[in-house]
């Protein structure tokens, strides 16, 4: 199974040596790693280098971007101008960040699971932190969802969702349209993956409401949006949260943001939404 990785790096020197070491020493070596440099101001160009001279699958895409905090885009847009330097011979194509460690049996352990169930549209482990010398679960999300920094997706998949949503809410929405189109999104707890820099470290208001406008452009509603921003700020332990994202939610309703799904999908993720809630408080 050929495994493609495009990885989007801004000031990541730090981080992207022991991140691109951890993959180059998988028991599954990838097909191809190319690591876009989203205009750095650091040294992740000379780092990426040193791997791209001694490792042919290793490639380096230096990338023109705006120093504007835009979460979301930014990333997505970074991560596309990689997209398109690969070939098209994958099975697997990965969307990974540039501040993880992968434990050596990752690849092939997501391999298998795609390799076994032809229904799976994607596959991912979960992100781990360190606390008192001890790598323990971020829990920021629920078991059933893997994290933007993860994502593996069948090719099949991944061309029959569209190209990901260059907005806040993307790695949402690309599991909900998988769900839409019949594939399963499957997660292994047993992959546990080192993350440098836990998420939240800073929180930006912006972010924020960059997370409620998202889902307002998801068709979630107003009552699963209430309940979806008291959630994820319960997880982030930030009761400002709440309000940045309900903040956001109301002023893209206002201004009549526009969707990033049709009406068919809107219905087909409020109902599935639904029934997780009932599902989990049954």
């Amino acid at each position: 199974m050929k495994i493609d990785i495009v990885i989007p790096a801004h000031n990541e020197a730090n981080f992207i040596g022991e991140s691109l070491q951890s993959l180059i020493d998988q028991s599954l070596t990838p097909n191809k790693i190319v690591v876009v440099d989203d205009s750095s101001t650091d040294n992740t160009s000379e780092v990426v280098e040193r791997f791209t001279k001694d490792y042919s699958f290793v490639e380096l895409v230096k990338n023109n971007s705006s120093t504007e905090h835009a979460p979301g885009s930014k990333v997505i847009n970074a991560f596309y101008k990689g997209y398109y330097k690969l070939q098209n011979d994958f099975d697997v194509i990965c969307k990974f960040d540039a501040d993880l460690i992968f434990p050596k049996n990752y690849l092939e352990t997501i391999a298998e699971h795609f390799e076994k169930d032809f229904q799976a549209g994607m596959v991912g482990g979960f992100c781990s932190v360190k606390r008192k010398n001890k790598w323990v679960p971020e829990n920021l999300t629920g078991k059933d969802h893997i994290r933007g920094a993860l994502k593996a997706y069948r090719k099949h998949c991944f061309i029959q969702i569209g190209e990901l949503k260059p907005a806040m809410g993307w790695d949402t929405a690309d599991e909900l349209l998988a769900r839409f189109h019949g594939w399963k999104v499957i997660t292994d707890e047993s992959l546990l993956v080192k993350h440098l820099r836990p998420t939240g470290m800073n929180y930006f208001e912006h972010s924020g409401r960059k997370q409620g406008e998202a889902f307002y452009r998801l068709r979630y509603g107003t009552l699963l949006s209430l309940i979806a921003s008291a959630k994820l700020a319960a997880m982030k332990m930030n009761p400002f949260a709440f309000l940045h994202y309900t903040s956001g939610y109301f002023q893209a309703k206002r201004k009549k943001r526009p969707f990033l799904v049709s009406e068919e999908e809107g219905r087909f993720i409020r109902k599935l939404r639904w029934a997780n809630i009932r599902k989990k408080i049954a």
